[in-house]
């Protein structure tokens, strides 16, 4: 995701041209039982937006999130700025709509959201946003840095119409290290739940995916790791880009793991408390993933530094 590099040579058969990239073999079976069934499948990807319209320079979008807004329309809001990546200078949020996921291309839209380094608010840059829906306001929460990577702000801003963006005056939400990031938020029975990818201890500590509750989204509590990965460092790492949901009784737990660049291995679980190295049961070529379920369909997104904008394929789930 944001504070990553391509890294070793890639682990799955794919295809590549111009941007494209096509699945040809999903790796969605795990290496100890090469017999077994697929658990998922995902398809084709297809380029639905490019940032650099109407830009004299190439931009890219990086971690992303789409969310179906009151006016029947899909939004997507991303990180966005022109090649080649400079992550502590992505300072704008893209926003784009459709009426339909596959619609080629989306509409573009002027930034949703512009970095506010000044006083009160104090932030670095703007990182993987997410936008979840209660009772009539949408609810942005992002990264916004800070002087400290080891004390990194998630901040939150509100909506009612998806294009004007408010700050939240009780801004942090959550403050966590090494480079808190890349928020998932999501109700869980009575409460909400974020899901944010953080090291521990903060400094040179253990690749982490943290957890977050709260009864009212504005204030979150109970910090506590439910995914650790035996790799330690600081930037980037392999569990970028969380993303959980529920389906048939069992929590999924998508990452990006940048091993290589374009890459999301997937966790399967009974509980949203922990998932287990071993939980894997595949993966896919996709960098920043995100789980969208549109009716009965469900599909995945990519994107990235260098990769000319979003992409969108369908995610079949073995019956």
């Amino acid at each position: 995701m944001t504070a990553s590099t391509a890294g070793s040579a890639m682990h799955w058969t794919i295809a590549m041209w111009f941007g494209l990239i096509l699945v040809v073999s999903s790796a969605a079976t795990l290496a100890d039982d090469p017999e077994a069934a697929p658990r998922f499948t995902v398809g084709e990807f297809t380029h639905i937006y490019d940032p650099s319209v109407n830009e004299d320079e190439k931009w890219y979008i990086n971690d992303h999130c789409l969310i179906r807004g009151k006016d029947k329309r899909w939004h997507m809001f991303g990180i966005t700025r022109e090649e080649p990546a400079r992550p502590q200078d992505e300072i704008h949020f893209a926003h784009a709509t459709a009426k339909s996921l596959l619609q080629q291309p989306w509409q573009k839209h002027a930034f949703a959201l512009t970095v506010a380094r000044g006083e009160p608010w104090w932030e670095a840059h703007l990182w993987a946003p997410h936008v979840v829906e209660h009772d009539g306001t949408y609810y942005m929460y992002y990264c916004a840095g800070g002087p400290d990577s080891q004390h990194y702000r998630i901040n939150l801003a509100t909506s009612s119409d998806l294009f004007n963006w408010t700050r939240h005056p009780e801004n942090p939400m959550v403050i966590d290290g090494f480079d808190a990031r890349d928020p998932c938020v999501r109700r869980e029975g009575d409460q909400w739940a974020m899901y944010y990818t953080a090291t521990r201890p903060a400094k040179q500590g253990n690749h982490v995916v943290m957890k977050a509750t709260s009864d009212n989204l504005t204030e979150w509590r109970n910090e506590h790791e439910v995914f650790t990965h035996p790799k330690v460092g600081t930037f980037g790492g392999p569990t970028e880009s969380p993303f959980v949901v529920e389906r048939a009784g069992k929590q999924y737990l998508f990452v990006c793991t940048n091993t290589p660049y374009d890459n999301t291995a997937v966790y399967e679980s009974d509980t949203s408390e922990e998932w287990k190295l071993e939980d894997q049961i595949g993966d896919f070529p996709a960098h920043c993933a995100e789980v969208i379920r549109d009716g009965d369909r469900w599909y995945v997104t990519r994107a990235g530094w260098g990769r000319g904008g979003l992409y969108i394929a369908e995610l079949k789930w073995a019956e």
